[in-house]
């Protein structure tokens, strides 16, 4: 598996385990995650957050574990904050601290009412192939970021459309369509999850034609929302991603609670 797919992976991980855990008020809502690939444990992550009125924070973790803690050494860290509008949560800034191996880059994003105003990426990225597509200006108006763009308030649709997502390097569309409901249990939670499914649509910000991505736009994936608890927030507690060498399955294993 290539940079590219494992940090799109590890994003995928950091934004699924870490949106479990926005909503209440003045509360701080602790989850964990695991993330198996197949029946083989390869992730677990951690995460905190604090919500005051309708503005939250999101700090969380991701790291290696099993076998692939000793093939390679992968994880993450991620910030996010930002507030309630509307439907939406919608961040103000957004970072990720992601370690391959002896590689460390860090992606910082600042949003002001949903269009990006920076992007710092360190170290900063060689020069790009030929066959690199750039991110444009208009790719940068109306986003989301990768973690608050699948948080769902109350009252707004579950399983939009179109979530356009920009995570410091690539912009892409994750295009949900309703997949029904499914019985989901868990520490902290018992009850019916909604199902999405979704595909990635890339936009800009990657090397067209690439093996990986050509595979990624092929598949569907699947990400199971849940009420979290009294809070009145849709966030996914379930997810399944096709890969090549098997499916790969982020549960959480604390919700709640």
């Amino acid at each position: 598996m290539n940079v590219k797919v494992q940090r799109f992976f590890a994003a995928a991980v950091l934004t699924l385990a870490s949106l479990s855990s926005a909503g209440a008020a003045e509360t701080r809502h602790d989850s964990e995650y695991s993330i198996n690939l197949g029946l083989l444990p390869i992730a677990r992550a951690n995460f905190s957050t604090r919500m005051n009125g309708s503005t939250y924070s999101i700090t969380g973790s991701f790291t290696a574990a099993g076998i692939a803690s000793v093939l390679k050494d992968i994880s993450g860290r991620t910030n996010v904050a930002g507030a309630k509008r509307g439907n939406r949560m919608q961040a103000n800034e957004y970072s990720l601290v992601y370690k391959d191996g002896q590689r460390t880059r860090t992606y910082d994003v600042q949003y002001r009412n949903g269009n990006v105003t920076s992007t710092t990426v360190k170290p900063e990225p060689k020069a790009r192939p030929d066959n690199w597509v750039d991110v444009r200006d208009r790719d940068l108006r109306s986003v989301l970021d990768p973690i608050s763009g699948l948080i769902f308030p109350v009252g707004g649709r579950i399983c939009p459309s179109r979530l356009p997502i920009y995570d410091g390097e690539s912009r892409l569309d994750l295009v949900l369509s309703s997949g029904g409901t499914k019985p989901f249990t868990t520490n902290g939670f018992t009850g019916d999850a909604i199902v999405c499914n979704v595909r990635y649509v890339p936009k800009s910000g990657f090397r067209k034609g690439r093996k990986d991505i050509e595979y990624l736009k092929s598949i569907s994936m699947e990400i199971w929302f849940a009420k979290a608890g009294n809070m009145d927030v849709y966030a996914p507690v379930y997810a399944r991603i096709p890969t090549k060498v098997g499916q790969v399955y982020i549960t959480a294993t604390k919700y709640g609670g």
